[in-house]
C-alpha cells in the first residue's frame, strides 16, 4: 500500500464533507484536483473506498476501515511536527464541536469551568449541523461534539460502530416571537396560529434539517427569512419580521423584545442535549470536557 500523509487528510476531508466539491472547498483544492487524488488513493490501497451517489459521497467499508488508520497516522504526524518545532507537549489539546444552539449558553459555562477545574485544558470549537458534526468526529478533524436530537433519539448517524453518546439534557423547543406583535403579553400560541406565521428558518439541503420552523406545522411553512446565528435571528425576531424556533435554554439570552411561548394543541417537542465521541476509552482530557458540558446545563 502506497499512500502519503495528503492523501490521507484528503480522504478525511471527504468523508467530513460528504462530497468532492465540499471536500475542495475545504482544503483550498478544485474539485478535479480532490477527485484525481481520491482515485490516486484508490489505486494504492486497490480497493474502492468512496461510493458515489447522486447525493454525494459516501465511505465504503474499506473506506471507513482506512479512515479509522487515517485519523492515527495523521495524529501522529502532527505530534511529531510539534515535537520538531518545540511546541509546548504541556497542555491538553481537545476539538469541540457544537451545534449553533449550545454557543450562547452552553460553551461560555463548559469552557469557564474548565479553566478553573483543568487549566491544562486547551478547546478549540467549531459549529455546525448535528450531521455535519457526526461526520467531522467520524474524520477524525473534532475530538467530541455537542448534538441535539429528537424523539425517538436515534444515534446521530447510520454508520458502525455507533459513536459513544452522553445525554446531559432534555429541553422544550418554544416559539419566539416579538414582545410587541401579534402574540404580544402571552405566554402561548395554538399550533394552528402558526400555519400562517412568516418563519425565519435556518438554511437546509437534502442532508440538514430545517431548523427554525415548527415540527409538524400542517402544509408548507411561509419562509419570511433565512439565517444560520441565533443573534441575526432574534434580532429579526424582535423586529417584527417572523417567528422562530428556541431551545427553552436560550431564553435567558433574549432580549426583552423577544417573547418564549409554548405551543398549545400540539405534544410538546422536547430536544435532547448530547456528547458524542468516537467509540472506545476516552481520553482524561475528553472525559473532563464532557463532565463540563453535563455541569454546565445543570440548574
Amino acid at each position: 500500500m502506497d499512500v502519503s500523509s495528503a492523501s490521507l487528510r484528503v480522504l478525511c476531508q471527504i468523508a467530513e464533507s460528504g462530497s468532492f466539491t465540499a471536500a475542495a472547498a475545504q482544503l483550498g483544492y478544485t474539485q478535479s484536483a480532490v477527485s484525481r487524488q481520491a482515485i490516486a488513493l484508490e489505486r494504492g490501497v486497490g480497493a474502492t473506498l468512496f461510493e458515489r451517489r447522486t447525493d454525494g459521497v459516501r465511505l465504503t467499508q474499506r473506506g471507513l476501515t482506512l479512515l479509522r488508520h487515517a485519523r492515527t497516522i495523521l495524529e501522529s504526524v502532527d505530534v511529531a511536527e510539534r515535537e520538531l518545532t518545540g511546541e509546548t507537549c504541556g497542555t491538553d489539546q481537545v476539538r469541540l464541536g457544537s451545534v449553533l444552539s449550545a454557543g450562547p449558553v452552553i460553551l461560555p459555562a463548559a469552557l469557564a469551568r474548565l479553566a478553573r477545574t483543568a487549566p491544562r485544558i486547551r478547546v478549540s470549537t467549531r459549529e455546525g449541523t448535528t450531521p455535519s458534526l457526526a461526520r467531522a468526529l467520524r474524520a477524525g478533524s473534532i475530538d467530541v461534539a455537542v448534538l441535539t436530537s429528537r424523539p425517538p433519539h436515534r444515534p446521530p448517524d447510520g454508520e458502525s460502530p455507533r459513536l459513544h453518546i452522553t445525554a446531559v439534557q432534555d429541553i422544550e423547543l418554544l416559539v419566539a416571537a416579538s414582545a410587541t406583535g401579534t402574540f404580544a403579553g402571552r405566554t402561548s400560541v395554538h399550533a394552528d396560529e402558526l400555519v400562517d406565521a412568516p418563519w425565519i428558518a435556518g438554511p437546509s439541503s437534502s442532508s440538514e434539517p430545517l431548523l427554525g420552523v415548527w415540527p409538524g406545522l400542517p402544509g408548507r411553512a411561509r419562509i419570511a427569512h433565512t439565517a444560520r446565528d441565533w443573534l441575526t435571528k432574534l434580532h429579526l425576531v424582535a423586529g417584527g419580521f417572523g417567528v422562530t424556533t428556541i431551545p427553552e435554554g436560550l431564553t435567558p439570552v433574549a432580549s426583552p423584545d423577544v417573547i418564549s411561548l409554548r405551543v398549545q394543541g400540539a405534544p410538546p417537542e422536547i430536544r435532547r442535549v448530547l456528547v458524542a465521541r468516537l467509540p472506545g476509552t476516552a481520553t482524561p482530557a475528553i472525559t473532563e470536557v464532557t463532565q463540563a458540558i453535563a455541569m454546565a446545563v445543570r440548574p
